[in-house]
């Protein structure tokens, strides 16, 4: 091969991959636009995790926030409902397994795999009725101390588990853990 010849064939080649690296480009900055477009917008990047003060939630005492557009329920228990939650057994439930967010993959439907800690004493679950998505009443309402949905009549006991009526399922457990004493963080 001569010497203009492979300077041909070398500017030839150059020229081959420059228009191709061109091309890339082009086509990355004409695809990214929608690409882009599919991640969620700020104000929902900003709601998708939120903190919460719990330190003025007395024992006993429920707390309700918003999170995600949907009502959390956030339940400091007593003793006794705690111990009522406790002594079900599974057999007695309607929804034993663990459809839940935090709850790993597997795991019953035990008070211990719902709530926020050891003792049991914070409970933090979705409050919305797993039959049609309505918002229960709690504080001790329905057959088993827990949340009632007049609704269409289901019951969950003290653990936010469905004991009668229509609904299909407990009441999810949203991911949710302690940050410091007085701080829960949702999402």
């Amino acid at each position: 091969m001569s010497h203009v010849e492979e300077h041909d064939a070398t500017r030839r080649d150059f020229l081959y991959y420059a228009t191709g690296g061109a091309g890339a480009i082009a086509t990355g900055a004409a695809v990214w636009p929608l690409v882009n477009q599919m991640n969620p917008s700020a104000d929902v990047q900003a709601l998708s995790s939120i903190r919460v003060d719990v330190s003025g939630v007395e024992v006993g005492t429920q707390l309700t926030v918003k999170w995600l557009g949907k009502p959390v329920f956030i339940r400091r228990r007593t003793q006794d409902e705690i111990d009522a939650a406790r002594a079900t057994p599974l057999a007695e439930l309607a929804d034993q397994g663990a459809e839940n967010a935090n709850i790993a993959a597997g795991a019953d439907a035990s008070d211990e795999n719902r709530t926020l800690d050891e003792a049991g004493e914070w409970l933090v679950m979705m409050g919305v009725c797993t039959h049609l998505g309505c918002v229960p009443l709690g504080d001790g309402a329905g057959d088993f101390g827990g949340w009632f949905c007049p609704c269409h009549g289901s019951h969950y006991d003290t653990a936010g588990r469905i004991r009668k009526g229509p609904a299909p399922r407990n009441l999810p457990v949203p991911v949710a853990a302690f940050e410091g004493d007085t701080e829960i963080v949702l999402g």
